[in-house]
């Protein structure tokens, strides 16, 4: 695009005489000795079209093709950075010495041996995936997600409006340095090269038990697990049987539900309400992930549309028999449940 820009200045050059006249002068390398009327008279010719392949490795003037130095280096770059080099380099760059890093040093030593004992797993990394309080890997580098600061604006796009958040973080990572990095890049770098961590069942199950057992008339409720079935009319909804939403819900389900056949969600239908587990004292959002790994591979995989035709994948809806998703809320809540998994095919809660 440069040359052609320049081949244009040039001809206009030479359709001037005022100005091949100032020019002459400084012209060291002849390029106005060639006039228009020469330049017209001079006949374009196409170059020779390759026929096989020993024509076009004949035609290889940049060794482009060899297998050699100069076909290695096509693609190193030299003077410039790639956006991933750039990006890695701010990930490290923002790091300070974390002041208070003894109050995680246990911790990290907890995680990484319940990584080499097998209590927990590397997981593909979604967007989903990060919350406070969890821990994650970013190029061999175990680090943990300690607070978000969070921040919510509205932004527009062509498709509508989303609900945007970011906010500074603090990342306590597990060499001794801490950073305040946004939430979005976090996010960028994770997604680039990161995994997430699953959870310890055993831990997450002995607390849940531990909260449960320890309630008194002073405790607060903290959120309601429910269990939902669609009224769906969508063909492909319907004839799913023992299809059956899990979620969690800091206000009563009744009106969390209320506009069920507006939101991906609730598949854009009305839903009954078969089942309500009131929470006290404990993370629900634990105990919502412990089930949801449970069942994971009986996850629902269907694409609903909005309103505004865009396709969104709705979580939290399982195939399996309601009296079998009722018995593993029962386990977990008596912290049974890492005794057991699910058999898909036979339907049953068996022992592992």
């Amino acid at each position: 695009m440069q040359e052609h820009k320049l081949a244009a200045r040039l001809s206009a050059i030479r359709r001037s005489s005022e100005k091949m006249e100032v020019l002459r002068p400084y012209d060291s390398s002849q390029l106005l000795e060639q006039t228009m009327a020469a330049e017209a008279s001079i006949p374009y010719k196409l170059p020779a079209q390759p026929k096989t392949l020993d024509d076009i490795f004949a035609d290889d003037v940049f060794a482009l093709l060899e297998d050699g130095e100069e076909a290695r280096n096509l693609f190193q770059l030299k003077h410039i950075h790639a956006p991933s080099d750039r990006a890695a380099a701010d990930f490290v760059a923002k790091r300070r010495p974390c002041k208070d890093f003894q109050r995680f040093e246990e911790e990290f030593k907890t995680v990484q041996k319940d990584l080499s004992e097998g209590k927990r797993k590397l997981l593909t990394f979604k967007e989903d995936n990060l919350r406070e309080g969890e821990f994650y890997v970013h190029n061999g580098i175990l680090l943990l997600l300690q607070k978000v600061d969070y921040q919510e604006k509205i932004q527009a796009f062509k498709s509508g409006s989303r609900l945007r958040k970011d906010g500074r973080t603090r990342v306590i990572f597990e060499n001794g340095t801490e950073s305040n990095m946004l939430y979005r890049s976090l996010y960028k770098a994770l997604l680039d090269n990161g995994k997430a961590l699953s959870t310890n069942e055993e831990m997450v199950a002995q607390e849940l038990t531990m909260r449960f057992n320890e309630i008194t008339h002073e405790d607060q409720v903290t959120g309601y697990i429910y269990i939902l079935r669609s009224k769906s009319n969508d063909p492909q909804v319907r004839q799913i049987k023992n299809l059956y939403k899990i979620g969690y819900s800091t206000t009563p389900v009744e009106e969390r539900i209320k506009n069920a056949r507006l939101e991906p969600t609730y598949l854009m239908a009305e839903v009954d309400i078969i089942s309500v587990f009131q929470c006290y004292n404990l993370n629900p959002h634990r105990f919502e992930q412990l089930l949801h790994r449970f069942f994971g591979e009986i996850a629902l995989k269907v694409d609903i549309f909005d309103q505004n035709r865009q396709r969104i994948t709705p979580r939290e809806w399982f195939v399996a028999p309601l009296p079998v998703i009722e018995k593993a809320i029962r386990f977990i809540i008596s912290g049974e449940i890492v005794h057991y998994r699910y058999d898909a095919l036979k339907e049953q809660i068996i022992e592992r």
